[in-house]
């Protein structure tokens, strides 16, 4: 008798911790987008998005426009916008958004624009390295609010101090966004901070039979 009320609760344990593990992940990433805590930094970070011919698409646009809102509030001197080519693409996320940003008024060398990444963790590794060169540590992402904690998270594991300045408007901001996003982002939050331990990494853009990338830190 006893050793089936001990199994019962190993097995309640195990449940327990199987939906507290999940939890943890969606909360993180609820109270990132819900309660950012951008502050003095030495440089802001757009994330890449999609870029039509040059033009911002709206969530890219969005994530440009809140970068220029802190720049011009005094937050950090510098814009690094991120970003590589899609495939068939004529210019880069992060040329397409220094341009935008330069046409809004940011002056051109206030702006760096890396051309690598077209995902979270490879667009991190790539801003991360140029802040090492330049001696800067401090860095607000410019994201959507669900991003935020992703994007934190894989920055911090670096070496960086990171705030988040989530987007006010367009298609991924907090009134527009869906649960689904806040699911999506949590799930990809957890993924990294428990499969990434182990080099194994879930791209941004899943290419058809290429969902599990493993990354060599």
């Amino acid at each position: 008798m006893f050793i089936f009320r001990f199994i019962r609760r190993i097995f309640t344990l195990i449940f327990l911790v199987i939906l507290a593990i999940p939890t943890y992940a969606v909360g993180k990433t609820y109270y990132s987008a819900h309660y950012p805590q951008a502050r003095q930094a030495d440089v802001i970070v757009v994330m890449g998005a999609a870029q039509f011919d040059g033009r911002p698409g709206d969530v890219f646009e969005a994530r440009l426009s809140e970068a220029k809102r802190i720049f011009d509030l005094g937050l950090a001197p510098l814009i690094m916008t991120v970003g590589a080519k899609a495939p068939g693409d004529r210019t880069t996320e992060a040329a397409s958004g220094k341009a935008w940003l330069v046409s809004a008024g940011v002056p051109a060398h206030k702006i760096i624009a890396l051309e690598n990444g077209r995902d979270t963790l490879v667009s991190t590794k790539a801003y991360v390295r140029e802040m090492k060169k330049r001696e800067l540590k401090n860095v607000i992402i410019a994201t959507d609010p669900y991003h935020c904690r992703r994007s934190m998270t894989m920055a911090n594991d670096r070496g960086l101090i990171a705030t988040c300045s989530p987007v006010q408007f367009g298609p991924n901001s907090l009134r527009n966004s869906s649960k689904k996003y806040l699911i999506r982002e949590s799930g990809a939050y957890l993924a990294y901070i428990t499969l990434g331990n182990f080099g194994i990494n879930i791209s941004d853009h899943l290419d058809g039979e290429k969902i599990l990338d493993k990354v060599i830190s």
